[in-house]
């Protein structure tokens, strides 16, 4: 039986749609991802709405990541979200894990001593990191939900667009730096 040529027409329409779909899908899951970033947790790198980051996925799963680099990973406490956070700490390193939470400036003297940050530490263990916003007071990150598994880190941010100013006026393009520095 010979099909007529509009549905001919259809199925090549309808396979080559679903080709280009599981390409783009194979590059966002494993080669490079462009997305939408929202939140303070970032500023001054990112900012806190219309930021568009760029991220390889080639270090997924924690691959070749450094002190210093901003990743974006599935957030621990709620895997439907993503976060967008810089590498604070490495497996072996030995964190102070929140001095702001001993802080008399934010806090009661009662919840000074409960909360005693600058007595507790903590090690990141094997396939781990730890996880922080640049800006420390608007973040949640490694100090609310901990450690982060590396298998939930899926890029590395290398640049952001700001959008701030629409689509047209200028992508306001800006490489993402490691910004540890080694002393």
């Amino acid at each position: 039986m010979k099909l007529p040529e509009s549905l001919k027409f259809f199925y090549s329409t309808v396979t080559w749609t679903v080709r280009a779909g599981c390409v783009a899908h194979l590059i966002h899951e494993y080669v490079y991802e462009f997305t939408e970033t929202r939140g303070e947790s970032m500023l001054p790198t990112l900012q806190s709405q219309n930021d568009y980051v760029h991220a390889l996925k080639k270090y997924r799963l924690g691959r070749d990541i450094d002190m210093g680099d901003c990743v974006v990973a599935i957030k621990p406490s709620d895997p439907d979200h993503r976060v967008c956070k810089r590498i604070t700490g490495m497996p072996g390193d030995v964190i102070l894990i929140d001095p702001s939470s001993s802080s008399e400036l934010s806090n009661t003297p009662a919840e000074v001593i409960q909360h005693d940050g600058y007595n507790k530490y903590i090690v990141v263990p094997e396939g781990h990191v730890w996880c922080t916003g640049d800006n420390l007071c608007h973040s949640l990150d490694s100090r609310s939900y901990s450690v982060l598994p590396m298998g939930l880190i899926t890029g590395k941010i290398v640049a952001a667009n700001s959008m701030n100013k629409g689509f047209f006026s200028g992508w306001n393009f800006h490489w993402i730096e490691n910004a540890f520095v080694e002393e």
